[in-house]
């Protein structure tokens, strides 16, 4: 234990580590646990959330009329379609489409029943349509009971392939094509379908709809035209999507306190880190003291061996971070064929990485204090 500057209490650090394997490698499986734990849990909260935006995400609209007061884009109330026509009025405007959301009952074939949620858009235009079709053709939806479902929920609704017929709302329904990967964060799946279709299904007369969708004019300012929208169409909301879109996020996720629950379980991970390091270091610290004592004695300053154990920590970090990624990123990968999506987009990677380092560096704060106090006369003792 003679080496000194930056490679020296790097092969320092190493070397206390690795001399006792089986307390060394304890820490690496806590490590790796508690970044798998913060890594699932944070990656669920960021899939979840990007569940509840779909619809918004998944449109190029750049406003949304809705009824007074919504909060969520599954649980709306209904307009006059008649404001569509009040909306191509306003300067700016050059196109408004409407766009069915509401929840029904679909029957199985075995007799089961499942909460649906029924998706109305005019094939046509395509605003609001399934982004990630697999199977069929947009042109199919023209037919009175035509749907379109995702192929994470065939199972759960009892449909095996296209042209199975159920009922939905005690009327019948056909498949005709498939998406991958839709999920829906109240685990009732989209029912894809011609807007005056979800109209009949759903018991809305002709002349109502739940969402009008408004394209501006190349060069109109969004905002003007969300100000002149309100003043003229009076009892409704007009957003901007990118709000509407946080504003679905905010309501499940934080006003239920469903995101609460993950965010909780992600806490208790850096938690169990956060111990499981500490623990380590401080015994592999006790174990070293004589030694570290004589450092000092002989003239090592204390920041010196504080780096020596800020080291070990960052060792930790490292190996622990790289196998609990590799389990997360096996996580993700599973995931994906499941209606439960685990995200890890690159900027999350990064976050945990930086929860990972400050998660061993806590851990080692103990140890760091010890080392202060450190009496260098006691090796003489």
């Amino acid at each position: 234990m003679t080496e000194r500057g930056i490679d020296g209490t790097t092969l320092l650090a190493w070397r206390n580590l690795a001399h006792d394997r089986a307390r060394f490698a304890a820490t690496i499986v806590g490590v790796v646990f508690a970044v798998m734990l913060m890594g699932v849990q944070l990656g669920l909260l960021v899939g979840f959330t990007r569940t509840t935006s779909g619809l918004v995400d998944h449109t190029d609209a750049p406003l949304w009329i809705t009824p007074a007061g919504t909060t969520n884009l599954d649980i709306t109330g209904r307009l006059e379609l008649r404001r569509r026509y009040e909306a191509l009025g306003v300067p700016g405007v050059a196109r408004v489409d409407p766009l069915m959301m509401q929840f029904g009952f679909w029957t199985r074939p075995d007799g089961g029943s499942e909460s649906v949620g029924l998706v109305g858009f005019d094939p046509v235009r395509g605003e609001g349509a399934p982004w990630r079709l697999v199977e069929g053709r947009l042109a199919d939806l023209e037919q009175d009971d035509a749907v379109v479902i995702d192929r994470l929920y065939a199972g759960k609704l009892g449909v095996a392939r296209i042209g199975d017929t159920v009922e939905i709302n005690r009327r019948r329904a056909r498949v005709v094509g498939f998406t991958q990967g839709i999920r829906t964060f109240t685990q009732s799946p989209y029912v894809f379908m011609h807007h005056r279709h979800a109209q009949r299904l759903a018991g809305f007369p002709d002349t109502q709809t739940t969402y009008l969708l408004v394209h501006t004019r190349p060069g109109a300012d969004t905002e003007t035209v969300r100000a002149a929208l309100e003043r003229r169409l009076g009892a409704v909301d007009v957003w901007h999507a990118r709000d509407l879109a946080r504003q679905a996020q905010t309501y499940w996720m934080i006003t239920t306190g469903a995101g609460s629950a993950l965010l909780l379980a992600a806490v208790l991970g850096l938690i169990v880190g956060v111990v499981i390091v500490g623990q380590t270091l401080y015994a592999t610290t006790m174990d070293r003291l004589p030694e570290y004592a004589t450092l000092r004695a002989i003239g090592a300053p204390t920041a010196y061996l504080n780096r020596v154990i800020l080291k070990q920590a960052a060792i930790s970090a490292a190996i622990g971070y790289a196998g609990g990624m590799l389990a997360v990123l096996i996580v993700v990968a599973l995931s994906s064929r499941t209606n439960v999506a685990v995200a890890m987009p690159p900027w999350l990677a990064a976050v945990l990485a930086a929860l990972t380092v400050l998660m061993c560096a806590f851990g080692a704060v103990v140890s760091v204090r010890r080392l202060m106090r450190i009496d260098p006369t006691a090796v003489f003792q």
